[in-house]
């Protein structure tokens, strides 16, 4: 239990600030925490920070950028462990992937002396503890929690690896900035609907967004698809739009800053990835009073979208599902209008506000 009237430090560590579903949710956590009154810790490894958050910044990439090779990584690893035995702190939040076992275990047993939670934001369990069970259950069955993002991941840890530590903490959305922010103009002149993601990969599939556009009744119909995202897909999907004859309806606008002002105004966003941990975009989608169809992937779309009421679950990986589900958000403009009307409702219980005291409860911080 934590001392009444006693100032807490929590450090939280994540690879960056930017451009991630697991970095914003450290952001907003930050600025949450320290709300709170508590002492907040922001420690990167990537020189990235886009995102708004509060508290010290501790940006171990700017020592990586001087210079590279083991002297470098170990002179950090250092300098981490002599701030976090100087800091003390309550507790350290842990965003990271953790892919390196090695690595892991020595960070884990050596550098990490405060109750430490380890957070798991996909359903690829194997990002973030070895896949040798024993070896997981050493480096992680000690310690304070692990916090996953959907109960799928839950049940999959506790099946594979037999860890009792385990506790779903939803990722928590900050509706107040998503709505100050998505009234700004933008320089779009017709109906759309939106995907919204990273191209490095093809994780997100947005070949198959296009497949099920080009197939569906939305390109004659003159609505048209915007695609918000950076990587080194985008020429792949670019020849596949103008391959369908689409490539004048199909939109790549980079990677935005703001993408709640083109969320906002989109008739529906599509999720069409082949798994996920538990998509952020999904409940910014609906703080923008925008409905979703999503395939039906591991995890995150089902613990969100209620089907027909706020968005369509589409058969996982069935494109022609995909594309009738567009079309009848079309065709269909009752139940539309419902699952619109129903969107900004659905996401109340994902406010920061709620998963923040989730968060406090957890540690047993009063506030």
């Amino acid at each position: 239990m934590i001392i009444p009237n006693k100032k807490i430090k929590i450090a939280l560590i994540g690879y960056r600030l930017g451009i991630g579903g697991a970095e914003k949710v450290m952001a907003n956590l930050s600025v949450f925490f320290e709300k709170q009154g508590i002492e907040v810790h922001n420690i990167i490894v990537l020189d990235v920070v886009s995102y708004t958050f509060s508290g010290k910044l501790v940006n171990l990439g700017t020592m990586k950028n001087k210079s590279n090779g083991v002297f470098n990584k170990l002179n950090r690893l250092f300098f981490l462990k002599n701030y976090l035995n100087e800091n003390n702190f309550d507790f350290i939040i842990d965003f990271r992937f953790r892919n390196k076992s090695i690595q892991e275990l020595l960070i884990s047993k050596l550098l990490y002396k405060s109750k430490t939670i380890f957070t798991v934001h996909s359903y690829l369990i194997d990002h973030y503890m070895p896949n040798w069970s024993f070896l997981t259950r050493f480096m992680y069955q000690d310690c304070y929690k692990i916090v996953t993002i959907t109960n799928k991941s839950k049940e999959l840890i506790e099946f594979k690896h037999h860890l009792k530590n385990v506790q779903t903490i939803y990722n928590p959305i900050d509706i107040d900035e998503i709505h100050s922010k998505y009234s700004e103009i933008i320089a779009l002149n017709f109906d759309y609907i939106i995907g919204i993601g990273q191209m490095e990969t093809n994780i997100k599939q947005f070949d198959k967004l296009i497949e099920a556009y080009s197939n569906s009744i939305l390109p004659n119909q003159n609505i048209h698809l915007v695609l918000l995202g950076v990587g080194e897909r985008i020429s792949i999907l670019k020849a596949l739009a103008k391959q369908k004859n689409i490539e004048g309806k199909v939109h790549f606008l980079g990677y935005q800053n703001n993408p709640y002002k083109y969320l906002k105004k989109a008739k529906f966003f599509v999720l069409s990835s082949l798994n996920e941990g538990m998509p952020n975009v999904i409940l910014e989608a609906f703080a923008c009073e925008t409905p979703v169809v999503s395939f039906d992937c591991l995890s995150g779309p089902s613990e969100m979208i209620l089907d027909k009421q706020n968005g369509l679950l589409v058969e996982n990986q069935n494109v022609q599902k995909l594309t009738e589900a567009m079309n009848l958000f079309i065709e269909d403009e009752k139940l539309y209008t419902i699952c619109k009307e129903n969107a900004l409702q659905s996401v109340r219980s994902f406010s920061i506000e709620n998963i923040g005291k989730q968060w406090l409860d957890l540690m047993q911080i009063n506030n």
